[in-house]
């Protein structure tokens, strides 16, 4: 082995010989181990937390049930709410070797301690970073131990939708904080068809001043409902400014998220810690009254009380801002959390808790950050296997990880601030929704997130106003609202150019009297201006102006709009103030009467077959009555002609002859039955055939029309062209569109053959305007769809839900009927005897069973009465002869 070899395993013994040097001299001593925790001291959650911190401190360190012989070291440093004195405070406290951090209270700089965590394999425990983004895979070892705004959001969600508002503003400072915030709101309205309209972001240094002009802004927007999502060092100063704007009186709605409660809490107005304070300052409540505000749920328990119990003792509670909150029960439990982490790892483990270099980390030339000193703790990963798997119980309740790695249970109070204090009118939490009863009691019952479940206390609102306030109102920006209304070229009962083209009242018609009698009928005033859409000449396509308003061209679209499904797709329609089902139009003539209009009613199988029934009727009675009954016999002529004298005349009821056997009475009767229904069917075949209009197309119904091949007809622009070919299968060169009356009556009186069509389908509206002044065209078949006429609005526009109340109380107030009459009245000048039927001769199918039963009868009768001869024939041939005898005589 040459001298280079030997120089090689000197220099690999002497590298892991200093390498255990360093192990060892990094072995913490396991009788004392160092926490690190962040917060910003002079802030009202950091205040709140040093206070409870020091008190868990007392309790592990105390516990001998808990890290026996171990004492628990704090090593705190103030953040000051700034994210670049955060990372900074944070690498000092790394460099004391901590096995674990406590905080950061803020969202400042989060993100990066995260990563330097991660790097140091050092688990974060924050009692009040609430961004959802921390939750994610990118930040393993950053655990809360407060709930994440994903959930928080999620119960503003329900209480938007809970009250059935569908746009709210936000107000956020433009932090990872907010902005993450927000974010997971809009998401969590979305999935409930509601959203953010206006967002208002601000920076956390942003003075009076410039928050006075954003709130101005937002004071011109539509929506009134405002989550407030700040921090609590700058959410009073909004307050004190909006209450200045007149932003907090009736009207508007304020939901806030959990840092007001803590201001609440810490001001003395809390609810359920037993603290509140009477010297407490009225001038906060004047602020914020009417508000919604939300906070973190913590169970009722002997320990939270006796937690508050000896936070009295300590704080003396005596100053405002010394009073226990939210904050300070999650900082109390983050502690705890730390502690049996801890413990677990050392029974694990035994005396090994070791901290190695990172080879990555060394100091550079010229600079003084002495990165160096940071080191690894090598039992990172297991110390936060054991935080995962901790599950105890606290001051906030149970305190157990889920698998994405947040606190199960999430809960909030739902708290209204009212002028006496904090109220409470419910509870929210991820399992069973809004509700009255506190989660515990419901966590034992099966999960119920119906509508039908969720239920809140009365709320009072800001103005001291228990009416559940709307929550929008017209942009104050001077605009009205941009009506679109079609300009067409026919059938202007239902909407038209009006005679002031300057003004608003440049549209009438019966839809647009409609709708400014729902307007007039809001309690609010609703500015209007009519556009017209079209230049007259030709019917604009209707699918075009809705898609206006999708593409906010228009704010809404009024007239004879029919809802099908493809324009409420991107726009919402109102309540139908109209039925418009799609009918088919046929043309009609008279049949000129002729001398042979009797035989009409029955078709010739049916004559032939009738005569005949009456022949045999003869013969079957002649059968039955000529052994014994004397008008039945004589010269064989005269027993022919009575034959058919006596069947015949049965057609008047003017038979003369006596039938004396049972047989020939009960043949009788069923013939004088069948004789009734065929003599009763052909007068009224007979009159109708004489008063009613006969079709002269082919097409009788909705079947025959989809069979046929003639042309049919449509209004242009409507969506019934549409309709035919996409659920019909209607070929579209059978279509023609036509656009006036006269074009219709036109089309239909020169029919297929000579350019025109077999038939029109349109909407009944239409179909009623038509028929008003053609009496020679005709409705067949049934309607068979059932749209109505709506008004649209832009997607969840409020002004939609507002207006069907509205229509809806036009229907039952008999103005809309009166509107209808003013406008549309189609009582038509033609004959009342021209009726929408059409007479079909009556065919042998028609009566079969009747001739069939009474051709039984006479054959039963028939056969009765051979078998009665054959069996007793003397019998009857005495009848017979005696018959003969007295004839003689």
């Amino acid at each position: 082995m040459g001298r280079s070899s030997w120089l090689l395993l000197f220099l690999i013994s002497l590298s892991q010989a200093i390498i255990t040097k360093s192990q060892t001299s990094n072995q913490q001593n396991i009788t004392s181990i160092n926490i690190g925790v962040l917060y910003t001291y002079n802030s009202i959650i950091g205040s709140a937390a040093k206070t409870a911190i020091e008190l868990a401190l007392e309790d592990v360190n105390s516990d001998r049930t808990i890290l026996p012989n171990t004492k628990l070291n704090i090593i705190s440093q103030d953040t000051n709410c700034s994210g670049f004195l955060a990372t900074i405070e944070a690498l000092q406290v790394l460099e004391k070797n901590v096995v674990a951090i406590i905080g950061p209270q803020s969202l400042g700089g989060s993100h990066i301690i995260s990563n330097v965590a991660n790097s140091l394999q050092v688990p974060l425990v924050s009692f009040s970073a609430t961004d959802p983004t921390l939750s994610s895979l990118e930040f393993p070892y950053f655990l809360r131990a407060t709930q994440s705004d994903q959930f928080q959001m999620r119960a503003i969600a329900d209480i938007v939708d809970y009250f059935q508002w569908r746009e709210v503003t936000a107000i956020y400072v433009d932090d990872d904080y907010g902005r993450n915030g927000i974010a997971a709101l809009g998401d969590e309205l979305a999935l409930r068809r509601a959203k953010i309209s206006y967002k208002a972001g601000f920076e956390q240094a942003m003075d009076q001043t410039d928050i006075t002009d954003l709130l101005l802004r937002v004071n011109l927007m539509e929506s009134r409902v405002y989550v407030l999502h700040v921090n609590p060092d700058s959410g009073m100063t909004v307050f004190s400014i909006a209450q200045k704007l007149g932003m907090t009186g009736p009207g508007y709605v304020w939901i806030v998220t959990d840092w007001l409660a803590a201001v609440l809490d810490t001001n003395g107005f809390g609810l359920g810690y037993g603290h509140e304070s009477v010297d407490a300052d009225p001038k906060v409540l004047n602020l914020i009254q009417g508000s919604i505000v939300l906070r973190g749920h913590t169970p009722d328990s002997d320990l939270k009380m006796k937690f508050a119990s000896r936070w009295r003792n300590k704080t003396g509670n005596t100053a405002t801002g010394s009073n226990l909150n939210a904050y300070s029960l999650y900082a109390y439990d983050s502690m705890w959390l730390v502690a049996h982490a801890i413990d677990q790892y050392i029974k694990t483990n035994g005396n090994r808790i070791n901290f190695s270099t990172d080879p990555r980390l060394r100091n550079v030339n010229g600079s003084a950050l002495n990165l160096a000193i940071l080191k690894i703790f090598d039992g990172g990963k297991g110390l936060l296997q054991n935080m995962l798997s901790t599950n105890f119980t606290g001051v906030t309740g149970q305190l157990q990880f889920g698998p994405n790695r947040d606190l199960i249970h999430p809960a909030y109070d739902i708290i209204n601030v009212v002028s006496t204090g904090a109220r409470l009118i419910g509870y929210w939490s991820n399992y069973s929704g809004l509700s009255v009863v506190s989660p515990e009691i419901l966590y034992q019952k099966p999960q119920n997130l119906s509508s039908q479940s969720r239920k809140l206390y009365e709320v009072m609102w800001p103005g001291g106003i228990k009416q559940q306030p709307r929550g929008w109102v017209f942009p104050n920006n001077g605009q009205p609202l941009r009506i679109g209304v079609p300009n067409k070229v026919s059938f202007k009962q239902f909407v038209s150019r009006g005679s002031n083209s300057g003004s608003s009242s440049n549209a009438s018609g019966f839809c647009i009297d409609v709708f400014n009698a729902a307007i007039k009928l809001l309690p609010y005033p609703v500015p209007c201006s009519f556009i017209l859409i079209g230049n007259g000449t030709v019917n604009p396509n209707y699918d075009s102006v809705v898609n206006m308003v999708a593409q906010n061209e228009l704010d809404a679209v009024v007239g004879d709009i029919a809802i099908v499904k493809n324009r409420t797709r991107i726009v919402d329609f109102t309540q139908p103030y109209a039925e418009a089902g799609l009918e088919i139009v046929v043309p009609v003539k008279h049949d000129s009467s002729s001398a042979w209009a009797f035989l009409k009613p029955f078709t010739l199988p049916m004559w032939c077959v009738t005569v005949g029934f009456f022949l045999f009727f003869g013969v079957v009675i002649w059968i039955l009555e000529h052994r014994t009954n004397k008008e039945f016999r004589g010269h064989p002529k005269e027993q022919v002609a009575t034959v058919f004298w006596f069947s015949f005349s049965t057609m008047f009821f003017a038979h003369r002859q006596n039938l004396l056997s049972a047989l020939g009475r009960f043949v009788l009767l069923v013939w004088l039955f069948v004789v009734l229904i065929i003599t009763s069917s052909y007068t009224a075949s007979l009159t109708s055939i004489l008063t009613v209009q006969q079709l002269s197309s082919g097409i009788k119904s909705l079947d025959s029309l989809i069979a046929s091949h003639d042309p049919i007809g449509y209004q242009a622009g409507t969506f019934t062209k549409n309709y035919l070919i996409e659920e019909l299968n209607i070929p579209e060169s059978r279509l023609v569109p036509l656009s006036t009356i006269e074009e219709y009556a036109d089309a239909l009186m020169r029919g297929p053959q000579d350019g025109g069509v077999a038939a029109i389908v349109d909407q009944s509206p239409y179909v009623q305007i038509f028929l008003t002044g053609y009496c020679n065209f005709r409705v067949v078949g049934q309607q068979f769809t059932r749209q109505g006429w709506g008004f649209a609005f832009q997607r969840d526009s409020p002004l939609a839900v507002d207006l069907s109340t509205a229509i809806l109380t036009l229907s039952e107030n008999g103005e809309l009927q009166r509107i209808h009459d003013q406008w549309l009245n189609t009582n038509s000048g033609c004959s009342s005897e021209n009726t929408d039927i059409e007479s079909n001769r009556l065919s042998l199918s028609s009566f079969w069973v009747l001739f069939l039963i009474f051709g039984g009868v006479c054959f039963s009768a028939v056969i009765i009465y051979f078998i009665k001869i054959c069996v007793q024939p003397k019998k009857y041939n005495n009848r017979a002869s005696d018959t003969r005898e007295n004839e003689a005589i």
